[in-house]
């Protein structure tokens, strides 16, 4: 895959907005293998040889045998309230990133702090935490892989509906409660496991590392992507990279593993109506000002339908077909409607809860979300403020062939449409940040190295899956590196990454370390 352009992952976050560089839309697409709609199957022998079976017997003992440390490494790194998008929190994103390289250090990787400069909130230059960059090994004979994770979390509050206290690692029938546990620091902490697990057998590890940890992910990566393509691609970092891994998605249900090989974009849009220069007493200024509330709950009526239908001009048009052979690939996925309506407590699922049908909504069409207005009241209680200033959220989930700057133009364009349809005289402003789609190829020898290592842990080939999220770091990788980037889940389907009660099962830890120590060893195997 190649593209020119810097894109940043968005996700809903209080109390800071943040910036996004403008883009060049392009769609991404990994052409070291180019996908072409066949399903993908393990071409390798299946049973490990006798060597491989003694190495994992004695990796997967330790494993077993260390349930207690792992858990309690996980409870000290919950414990920091890493919350990137609230400055008052910025030194903890700093302590989070010298505890992550202190545990680097003790595996014996070299590490480096590296500044990504300042970011701009309410009019004052703030820094932005270092990037943990390492490296463990330099074997020219073996294969390296880079691994991604971030270190900072979204809020969280006790009072926003959590069980416990989101700071705090509480493990209940068998799953791990604490914002962080599946999104991201379990994950990250599951690949320092397995590279002790080889270290305390006395097996050698049978790639190089390299290792890039941020604690800016959940607000823009802000910073990062200037770092990846303007500094240590230059400096050679990647010249020695071979394949990329993150793990920072999750099963598509709670029972089968998935390997991920395309993500949607996102669309951000703030939708900015303003009728006054202060906020106003309805008891006094009620009935003699345009409300600016009014105006904006009407626009933002007009995005999308009961259904979920999105109802901008055109916004469909340049959504990729469906092939008969991609539409083949839905009918062997692993996934329950009725379990999935049950999981999140909704009422009743669109498209007749049809699996197919949800699978394609979820990760091939594109979908539009409102998010929140920010300027309105939202405390308990009765409050009779007419706000002076509005600004409505919301995002569409881009697929390919979607551009992001083709998008944005329909939306801009049905936005102004309906506000001259309105007639009001208030000022209305729109703006978006846009990140691309991103797909690459699961039969890719990488994929398939993946696939393997999969099927060892839990004994069943994982399904290749897309997902309905973005990481749009993912895309910057790929470009930095010019290799093949894999999505390896720890997590499971219903760990309510970013919502109340976060968790990551203990079994999904544990199998976890189990599948990134035999994925090590799988590539390890691949041809240099």
């Amino acid at each position: 895959m190649s593209f020119i352009s810097t894109a940043l992952r968005l996700r809903a976050c209080r109390d800071l907005q943040f910036k996004l560089p403008a883009i060049n839309s392009l769609l991404i697409v990994d052409n070291s293998q180019r996908f072409n709609n066949r399903p993908y199957s393990l071409t390798h022998k299946e049973a490990p040889e006798k060597m491989a079976e003694t190495i994992f017997t004695k990796i997967f003992a330790h494993v077993d045998k260390n349930k207690a440390s792992y858990k309690n490494l996980l409870k000290e790194a919950v414990a920091i309230p890493s919350i990137s998008c609230d400055v008052k929190h910025r030194d903890d994103c700093v302590r989070m990133v010298f505890w992550m390289q202190e545990k680097l250090k003790e595996v014996g990787a070299k590490t480096e702090l590296r500044e990504i400069g300042n970011q701009t909130i309410d009019g004052k230059e703030v820094k932005l935490p270092p990037v943990l960059v390492g490296i463990l090994g330099n074997d020219p004979k073996k294969n390296t892989i880079c691994i991604y994770g971030h270190l900072d979390v979204q809020p969280a509050l006790k009072s926003d509906g959590w069980a416990t206290d989101p700071f705090e690692l509480v493990e209940r029938d068998d799953k791990l409660y604490g914002r962080g546990s599946t999104d991201d620091k379990g994950p990250v902490l599951g690949w320092l496991h397995a590279i002790n697990a080889y270290k305390a057998v006395g097996e050698e590890l049978p790639v190089n590392l390299k290792f890039i940890f941020e604690c800016m992910e959940e607000s823009g990566s802000e910073g990062l992507d200037a770092l990846l393509i303007e500094q240590l691609k230059p400096e050679g970092f990647f010249d020695s990279v071979d394949y990329v891994c993150i793990s920072d998605n999750y099963w598509l249900g709670t029972t089968k593993p998935c390997i991920t090989y395309g993500l949607r974009g996102i669309s951000y849009y703030f939708l900015e109506v303003e009728c006054a220069k202060m906020d106003l007493h309805s008891g006094v200024y009620g009935g003699t000002v345009h409300e600016a509330m009014s105006d904006l709950i009407y626009l933002m009526n007009q995005l999308v339908d009961k259904d979920g239908k999105i109802l901008i001009t055109d916004i469909y048009k340049s959504v990729a077909p469906l092939t008969e052979n991609e539409k083949q690939l839905y009918n062997t996925i692993d996934f329950d409607p009725e379990a999935y309506r049950d999981t999140i407590k909704a009422y009743k699922l669109p498209h007749n809860g049809v699996k197919e049908q949800l699978l394609m909504h979820r990760w091939r069409y594109p979908s539009l979300s409102l998010h929140g207005i920010e300027g309105a009241a939202f405390q308990p209680g009765a409050k009779t403020v007419i706000p002076g200033k509005v600004i409505g959220k919301f995002s569409i989930r881009i697929v390919p062939d979607q551009e992001p700057e083709e998008v944005e133009k329909l939306v801009f364009d049905y936005v102004h449409k309906k506000w001259a349809e309105r007639g009001s005289p208030n000022q209305m402003r729109i703006t978006a940040q846009s990140g691309r789609a991103w797909t690459a190829n699961p039969d890719h020898p990488h994929y398939q190295a993946a696939a393997r290592a999969t099927k060892l842990i839990y004994q069943t080939d994982p399904d290749m899956s897309r997902e309905g999220g973005s990481i749009p770091v993912t895309i910057t990788l790929q470009e930095a590196s010019g290799r093949n980037v894999l999505l390896l889940p720890m997590g499971a389907g219903d760990d309510m990454a970013h919502s109340q009660n976060e968790k990551l099962n203990v079994r999904n830890y544990i199998e976890g370390v189990k599948l990134f120590a035999a994925y090590l060893y799988e590539v390890g195997k691949l041809p240099k």
